[in-house]
């Protein structure tokens, strides 16, 4: 029975393998289109720096790209044929190396791993192979909840596809319901649990356990279920996202310019010093605040500030396409690596 499963698992991993493979093409695809595309970025749901959309993009398919490593190595490690016998010690074929040698024609037949030793109660490949499936949903379960966010009405930087009836409301016509991204968020939550119970699975007595091991009968086909559902919703999704480029913009312009506060500072402290540049600014984004005045005005109105930079400087401090770091870099840098092929997993059986 574990070698048979075993060899679903091996079917199955080359299954995820391939869709998360697509998923991973579409996000290349998707931060490529947006390498430039400057929207907000966010932390505590609060307006921090501008970043671009690529990036943002990018930072999901940089997970993925890890799990695609991830995978090949599990497949190797993990995938192994079980040959041991009623104690696992193979004694019925007799003390010499017989017993071995059969075992290691049968791994090599199925295309399994040879392990050291038999691995009745040691479960950590089923394990390692369902909690690597659970981490992969997490990530997917992250680009959904991002998509759901960007979906919402005050926002409104995204939208799934469109379908008709999908994402409907019952009574209210008006709704496009993120869906998909939803279907993601609630898979990385069934998954987590799959993971967690597949560690109870791993507490077994001496040499053959009384009944944790049945947990996986039903953990282990669920678990895959569940991962290639997810990554369904997530290759839908991002196939068909539509993005709303201009709204992202009035977004990143919605504060009056405070985004831009720690370019301003950081600008300053140079000749300010750190600590004095940010009460100064600090004081200036709370007056811009109250008053409802842009940033750039509201500093140009200080004459410390003015004589520090000038007022052709602190308009460009101003100016969010300026202040994007190495965004654009590191988002090349991970569409260039994700679109090179995986190198083929050629080892042989152990």
């Amino acid at each position: 029975m574990d070698t048979a499963t075993m060899v679903q698992c091996a079917d199955g991993l080359s299954l995820i393998s391939d869709a998360l493979d697509e998923l991973r093409e579409r996000l290349r695809r998707l931060a490529a289109a947006h390498i430039d595309t400057v929207t907000a970025g966010r932390t505590h749901l609060q307006h921090a720096l501008p970043i671009t959309f690529g990036y943002r993009a990018a930072v999901w398919l940089s997970a993925l790209d890890r799990h695609a490593e991830r995978l090949a190595e599990v497949r190797r490690r993990d995938l192994m044929v079980q040959f041991g016998g009623a104690a696992g010690t193979l004694a019925s074929l007799g003390p010499g190396p017989e017993g071995l040698r059969v075992r290691a024609e049968l791994a090599a037949e199925l295309g399994l791993r040879d392990p050291e030793i038999t691995w009745h109660v040691a479960r950590d490949g089923l394990a390692s192979i369902v909690g690597l499936l659970a981490a992969i949903g997490a990530s997917v379960g992250k680009i959904g909840t991002d998509l759901a966010l960007m979906c919402s009405t005050e926002i409104a930087e995204a939208a799934e596809p469109y379908a008709p009836g999908r994402g409907a409301s019952s009574t209210m016509p008006q709704k496009r319901n993120p869906i998909s991204s939803e279907l993601m968020i609630a898979a990385a939550g069934l998954l987590r649990e799959r993971s967690s119970a597949m560690l109870d699975a791993a507490l077994q007595d001496f040499e053959r356990a009384t009944g944790p091991w049945h947990i996986e009968w039903a953990v282990v086909p669920e678990t895959f279920l569940l991962l290639s559902s997810s990554l369904a919703q997530a290759v839908h999704a991002v196939s068909g996202l539509r993005i709303d480029t201009g709204r992202m913009r009035s977004n990143v312009d919605a504060t009056g310019g405070l985004i831009m506060a720690e370019a301003v500072m950081m600008a300053l402290a140079p000749q300010l010093g750190r600590q004095r540049a940010h009460h100064l600014v600090y004081a200036v984004c709370a007056q811009a605040a109250e008053n409802s005045t842009p940033l750039v005005d509201a500093l140009l109105e200080h004459r410390d500030i003015v004589a520090s930079l000038g007022e052709q400087r602190i308009r460009e401090l101003c100016d969010p396409a300026a202040y994007l770091g190495s965004a654009r870099a590191m988002t090349r840098s991970v569409i260039t690596r994700s679109d090179r092929p995986e190198p083929a997993d050629t080892a042989e059986p152990a």
